[in-house]
């Protein structure tokens, strides 16, 4: 929410709207990797593409793509401003995953499911744990 009111206040959710807003982000998060500061960045960006044209823009090595795979009834659970509820009422057009596509990565350096198929949530610490062992394993966090 907080690019959305500042940096990329001027965009709305059109597919093209969508694109340049994560080529923002993407810029911005570069020039954090480019000082060797490891930069984590949450946003939903739903088409395979926009994800595929931040990874070009960046070094080898510099952009991971963390899958957060969560069951879309979750995101509906824990959606605080009722914008899922909205879309299902058709007064949001255009939303991830109710009337918009979201294209799942198809090679993601890694996969986080917030639950199995038994809709067991895995608890965060759990979920970070899985991250952090990734950038240890990895050579991202130093010896």
């Amino acid at each position: 929410d907080n690019i959305r009111h500042g940096l990329n206040k001027n965009l709305g959710f059109t597919a093209a709207d969508r694109e340049e807003n994560i080529r923002r982000i993407g810029e911005v998060s570069k020039l954090f990797a480019n000082t060797g500061v490891i930069t984590l960045v949450s946003f939903i960006s739903p088409y395979e593409k926009d994800r595929d044209a931040v990874r070009a823009i960046c070094d080898p090595g510099q952009f991971l793509e963390i899958y957060m795979k969560i069951p879309l009834s979750v995101c509906e659970d824990r959606d605080p401003k009722g914008l899922y509820k909205a879309a299902r009422a058709g007064k949001i057009k255009g939303f991830t995953g109710i009337d918009d596509p979201y294209e799942e990565p198809q090679n993601p350096e890694l996969v986080v499911e917030v639950s199995k198929e038994d809709g067991v949530l895995q608890a965060p610490e759990v979920m970070a744990a899985q991250l952090v062992e990734y950038l240890g394993s990895n050579g991202y966090l130093g010896k």
